[in-house]
């Protein structure tokens, strides 16, 4: 069933840039009320002067419960009831699991695997009770697939997956849809400093914003970037183990976060793990 997406509000988190920017930036482009939350003011206050007086940007912690609250409360006086919420918010620290601190995989695990169930929490039962709405987890196909040295991140991506399958099969039947968004390799900050995998395309974040207003439009429960990567990993299922563990060392996929350079990454990561 195709839905519309002019003149619905769309609530992003991590809306201050990457994925989630360029998701704002073309959803306003199809007529939606966009509102962004982001836990970095300065950079909220440039998406802000990007998007427009007619954009809502709000400070917005999605690991805080109450910090989503007063964010769905300040969308919904502002532009109106959410229709459709985009949880996208998420950090990537990566590096061998036994050097991780346990601050950082906390920290990974509120603002990945948390901050989701927050936002579900916050803005589902306002949809069940209007009986229409959408919510949009973008997870990674780290999520469907082994990631030496992103072991914490996968996890929580993997939880995410989970996650939004088991909302679809408990609550899609009071009018809410439920979309899953794993994209590969994607040309924001998170991956600075690593080299990609062999053969596979490394995304654009107007790419993935491209695959969620599609999903939008036309709701599906799994939406994969770039489509090819839902087949690749289908067909390593049905290898089995040894040989997609065989077929990921010839494609580098094994050392892609092990191997890189951490003086290209030391800002994003010092900024990811100090914000709050």
């Amino acid at each position: 069933m195709r839905r519309r997406i002019d003149g619905r509000v769309v609530a992003i988190t991590g809306g201050a840039r990457g994925i989630g920017l360029a998701t704002a930036r073309r959803l306003q482009a199809a007529g939606a009320r966009v509102a962004i939350g982001d836990v970095d003011a300065e950079a909220l206050a440039a998406a802000r002067q990007d998007l427009g007086p007619d954009a809502f940007a709000g400070e917005l912690d999605v690991a805080d419960m109450a910090s989503f609250r007063r964010f769905a409360e300040s969308v919904e006086d502002a532009l109106g009831p959410i229709g459709v919420l985009v949880n996208n918010a998420g950090i990537m620290p990566i590096g061998p699991l036994l050097e991780e601190t346990e601050a950082t995989a906390r920290r990974i695990v509120d603002v990945n695997l948390l901050g989701c169930l927050n936002g579900m929490k916050v803005v589902l039962p306002r949809m069940i009770e209007r009986g229409e709405g959408h919510v949009i987890n973008v997870a990674s196909v780290a999520g469907k697939a082994p990631v030496p040295g992103g072991a914490t991140y996968a996890a929580a991506k993997a939880a995410v997956v989970s996650l939004t399958e088991t909302a679809r099969v408990e609550l899609g039947g009071r009018g809410v849809a439920f979309t899953c968004v794993m994209p590969s390799f994607t040309a924001t900050e998170l991956i600075a400093g690593t080299k990609g995998t062999r053969f596979v395309e490394t995304v654009q974040p107007d790419d993935v914003a491209a695959a969620i207003a599609k999903a939008i439009a036309r709701p599906r429960a799994d939406v994969y970037v770039p489509r090819s990567v839902g087949a690749i990993l289908r067909m390593q299922a049905l290898l089995g183990r040894r040989i997609r563990d065989a077929m990921n060392r010839a494609l580098g996929a094994d050392r892609t976060f092990l191997d890189a350079d951490r003086e290209a990454r030391a800002a994003y990561e010092a900024r990811i793990l100090t914000e709050s």
